[in-house]
């Protein structure tokens, strides 16, 4: 199968239904977002199993993710490049698509959609540099814990003031930058958006709290322990309370929403040709006081109301708390939802100068990675190398990175069994962190491995967040993430794939006698005796797509399989149901014996021949109980491929007709 970025692209297009199904394509951080003019021409089976693929995602209307991970920038371009893709729109924004989309598909709560996806995507594209800081958080709490430098302390050198403005260049602007993604999101020019919110956080507006040189400025402490005091100034004979609006993320939310209204209105007053410089203009001079009279304060309020009801109820009842928070999260990442928690984290550091949720909520992200350990550790023993290369990716960038989507789309929403076991994970940690008072932490911080001295008390934090993630490992690995079915199905899908790979790496690598042919192979003879079919009627979408090679079916009559050419044995698989022969002259041949057969395990199927053997043609390869395979319920139809076919001159089956052992089945051109 090919495994080039090219190739992989060219599949997922051919799986969603082909370039003439596809109306747009945009991309988040980790998913290829499918505007389709058909959803149900999708082959959701053949998408999942493309190598890059992590899962897929069906979304209302005919929205279609395939989850790809951090080569999604990459499969994207790829996808695009593609010739067959020159038609396909790729101007529409990530936000358009989406709201185009949802916009077909609200009900009467079409409000409630709107108002999350707002929020969202105002955080969404924020993801990459919150991570940066974060980790950049993390190496200074190491040394702080390693007591090579007191991070808190007011005298620290210039060199590690420099590390702190690393990190808090991404929090203090964090409402410039959430008003630039909320503007985008609602059609509106983002810089505006940006420029409303960046007037009040100037030096210049920062300076009118300072009383000495304004002296109508009135400031009063805050009841709030260690906040800073309310300060009050006169601007045209008005009060206006000002407020330090670093980190906020209320504030900018609300502002933008307002602001989309007068931008849009102005655009309907101004012509076109003045719209330029007229709607910026008005809509700085509304927005600007707007939002320093008005909004600001209203978002601080908001922002310290909600996160004083939150401190209540984990001051009132804690251990509730530190429970609800770990079960909730598994279903609000998944839809976006998680992103209000987070602007609370957010306010709750800048007004309390501490957070206590993301203690709890660690619980629920090492549960998260514990289930994906467990499957790794499965995918190993059962020799799933698929599932290995997922796993291990989801698990690296869970434990090092805090990010669970790869995880969560790659893995957990494929097999539903695994959410009862992760949420049992994220019960016993919240319950672990409840019962021994809670953790709460000073910074917004992803939580990884690398985070964990951020939180206080470090040991009662790493204690609970342990035990959440062994929890989740232990029960994925005794109980398996997969039904019985899938389970099956994995087997099946691994067994061929393994006969596949071993036949089409055999040449250079066999250690068997040499021997003369007596010339180039001409044909291929009936394996079986029974009647031919064409391959393309087969009950088996891989072979009878030609996509292992050209070939034949042949419905048997009798159960004795023999050597349909003379050459090497290269595969014989334990359960007996395929045989993989190499001639001398480089045919590869594969003869597969029932469809899913390998599910038998061997039953029925007795082989007289062993890998690396040389067989001759019409030598005995196996007996097989036919009656059982039909009784066990599974369709005893032979099949005879040329892997090779490509590099071959031509491979011509014959017309179906009545064959005994050995006759000719298949004409070959080397």
């Amino acid at each position: 199968m090919a495994s080039t970025t090219t190739d992989t692209a060219s599949e997922i297009v051919a799986k969603v239904g082909g370039p003439g199904n596809i109306v747009s394509l945009t991309h988040c951080a980790t998913r290829l977002r499918f505007e389709l003019k058909d959803a149900g021409l999708v082959d959701a089976t053949a998408l999942d199993k493309v190598p890059g693929v992590m899962g897929t995602v069906p979304q209302s209307g005919d929205r279609y993710q395939v989850v790809i991970g951090g080569a999604v920038q990459t499969t994207y371009n790829q996808i695009m490049n593609l010739p067959s893709m020159s038609e396909v729109s790729k101007g529409l924004s990530d936000a358009d698509v989406k709201a185009a989309a949802r916009a077909k598909a609200r009900g009467k709560f079409a409000w409630l959609d709107a108002f999350f996806e707002y929020l969202s995507d105002s955080f969404r594209p924020l993801l990459g540099v919150l991570l940066g800081a974060s980790l950049i958080i993390a190496f200074a709490a190491v040394l702080d814990a390693l007591g090579v430098v007191d991070f808190r302390a007011a005298d620290k050198s210039a060199s590690w003031v420099f590390v702190d403005a690393m990190w808090r260049s991404v929090f203090y602007f964090l409402p410039i930058m959430v008003a630039y993604n909320a503007a985008k999101k609602l059609n509106i020019d983002p810089w505006v958006g940006a420029t409303v919110m960046g007037a009040v956080m100037t030096p210049e507006f920062i300076s009118l709290s300072n009383a000495t040189r304004f002296p109508d400025t009135v400031c009063t402490p805050s009841p709030i322990a260690g906040a800073d005091p309310t300060c009050v100034a006169q601007i045209f004979g008005l009060p206006m309370q000002l407020n330090g609006y670093g980190g906020q993320v209320f504030v900018p939310l609300i502002m933008v929403a307002v602001l989309a209204l007068v931008y849009k209105a102005l655009k309907k007053i101004f012509p076109a040709n003045i719209q330029m410089v007229f709607v910026p203009f008005f809509s700085m001079v509304v927005m600007i006081p707007v939002t320093a009279f008005l909004i600001g304060p209203l978002g601080i309020w908001i922002g310290t109301g909600l996160g004083t009801g939150l401190s209540w109820l984990n001051t009132s009842a804690p251990l509730v708390f530190a429970i609800i928070i770990p079960m909730l999260y598994p279903f609000l990442v998944p839809l976006g939802l998680h992103w209000p928690l987070n602007a609370l984290m957010l306010a709750n550091i800048q007004t309390l100068g501490y957070d206590f949720i993301q203690g709890p909520m660690g619980s629920w992200n090492f549960a998260c990675f514990g289930a994906t350990a467990g499957v790794l550790v499965l995918a190993i023993r059962n020799r799933n190398v698929e599932m290995r290369e997922v796993a291990t990716g989801a698990l690296a960038a869970g434990l090092l990175g805090g990010i669970s989507e790869p995880s969560l789309y790659g893995i957990h929403l494929r097999y539903k069994r695994i959410y009862p076991r992760m949420l049992v994970g994220c019960a016993v940690g919240g319950l672990t962190t409840g019962l021994l008072g809670g953790v709460t932490t000073k910074a917004f911080a992803f939580t990884s491995l690398l985070t964990i001295p951020v939180f206080e008390p470090m040991w009662r934090y790493g204690l609970a967040i342990t035990l959440a993630f062994f929890t989740a490992m232990i029960l994925v690995i005794f109980s398996d993430y997969r039904t019985p079915e899938q389970k099956a199905q994995d087997e099946a899908d691994r067994a061929q794939a393994d006969a596949d790979l071993a036949l089409e790496a055999a040449g250079a690598k066999l250690n068997v006698p040499a021997a003369a042919t007596a010339g180039p192979t001409t044909l291929l003879g009936a394996p079986v005796s029974g009647q031919v079919v064409p391959i393309t009627e087969v009950a088996d979408k891989v072979f009878a797509s030609k996509a292992l090679g050209e070939g034949v079916g042949i419905v048997p009559t009798a159960g004795r399989v023999v050597a349909p050419v003379s050459g090497v044995l290269v595969t014989v698989p334990d359960s007996g149901h395929a045989f993989g022969i190499r001639t001398d002259d480089g045919v590869e041949v594969l003869v597969h014996v029932g469809i899913d057969t390998v599910r038998l395990e061997g039953k029925g199927f007795d082989v007289k021949v062993a890998k690396d053997q040389r067989v001759t043609a019409g030598d005995v390869l196996a007996d097989v109980d036919l009656d059982g395979i039909r009784a066990a319920g599974y369709d005893p139809t032979t099949v005879v491929v040329v892997i090779n076919t490509l590099t071959l001159s031509s491979v011509t089956p014959r017309p179906a007709a009545e064959v005994g052992l050995g006759d000719p089945v298949i004409d070959l051109v080397i």
